[in-house]
């Protein structure tokens, strides 16, 4: 149970910050599909940075953790301006932003990291080695029964995932930024009546998405992977927008959803150790999450409320 527990939360908390950095993005009416290929960019660049100090300097690469997540997320801003470019100025079909955008990521960092390998480090690899994070134990909390697993081998960067995701909380709820954000998904024409730019919101918070999307890839890649590929994130992002629609758009009820993927992800992995499967039935219990998300379709999505005017493109001269 306590297995379940450690790896379901390492899962669960990265899927929960790329979650809100789609709720941001979709509270303020812009669709977001492109969460998949904003955490690959964004897990790129930060990889990319700390295997160029490894190799300049010799400091270890798990020790650049921190250094890493900063520029993962500037990465994934960086690289989310291009959807917001495409949906707000451009005015451009969301959907198929996102899509673009996913496609042009696993294309792009797949060549770049070829390529960088090749001519920088000298090596024919498709892939930045990073290993993986430290962990720790909190003593006194750890040793309480089944819920002490929660405080047991914690990834410093789970720790790091509940701040942020407190602040983005407080900023959305909390701040006239926030209010501003949500109006622009709800009602976008009172803001601007108001005095608010729906056009700036908005990009702002497609930013904000590319920037929690590249912590929550740099995190996957220290963890679950030891390295950095385009290949690591296939169906996360998709599963982080699964979350936000079961979660209503909001950020408690959605992390409630990345929990049940989390435990479900870890639950079959000991399912299969126990029931002593083959490598090959192994790796088919990794796609428990998304039957639970196909599940949770069936049962639950007549009770969704999406923001109204999301997807929608504002229109100033439209009433």
């Amino acid at each position: 149970m306590e297995t379940i527990i450690i790896d379901g939360l390492s899962f669960a908390l990265p899927l929960f910050i790329m979650a809100i950095g789609g709720i941001y993005s979709e509270r303020s009416g812009i669709t977001n599909l492109a969460i998949e290929g904003l955490q690959g960019f964004g897990a790129f660049f930060g990889a990319l940075v700390v295997v160029s100090i490894n190799s300049a300097s010799g400091v270890p690469v798990e020790k650049l953790f921190y250094i890493a997540l900063l520029c993962a997320m500037i990465g994934g801003a960086l690289y989310a301006i291009i959807h917001a470019v495409l949906c707000v100025n451009f005015k451009a079909n969301q959907v198929i932003s996102g899509v673009v955008v996913n496609i042009l990521s696993m294309a792009l960092t797949g060549f770049l990291v070829s390529q960088i390998n090749g001519v920088v480090f000298g090596s024919v690899s498709d892939k930045f080695q990073l290993g993986v994070s430290a962990r720790f134990t909190v003593p006194g909390l750890s040793a309480i029964p089944v819920i002490g697993a929660i405080f047991k081998n914690v990834y410093p960067f789970e720790v790091v995932i509940v701040v942020i995701a407190v602040i983005a909380w407080y900023i959305l709820y909390k701040t006239r930024y926030g209010l501003q954000l949500r109006a622009c998904g709800d009602n976008p024409h009172a803001v601007d009546a108001a005095g608010g730019d729906v056009a700036k919101i908005r990009f702002s918070a497609v930013m904000v998405s590319g920037a929690l999307s590249g912590i929550g890839g740099m995190c996957f890649a220290y963890s679950i992977s030891a390295n950095f590929s385009p290949y690591i994130y296939m169906g996360y992002g998709y599963l982080a927008i699964a979350a936000l629609i079961f979660g209503n758009w909001e950020i408690v009820p959605t992390l409630f959803a990345c929990l049940l993927f989390g435990f479900a992800r870890s639950g079959g992995y000991e399912l299969a150790k126990a029931l002593k499967l083959s490598s090959t039935f192994s790796d088919l219990t990794m796609i428990l999450p998304y039957i639970v998300t196909l599940l949770l379709l069936i049962f639950f999505s007549k009770s969704n409320r999406a923001p109204r005017a999301l997807g929608e493109i504002y229109d100033k001269g439209k009433r």
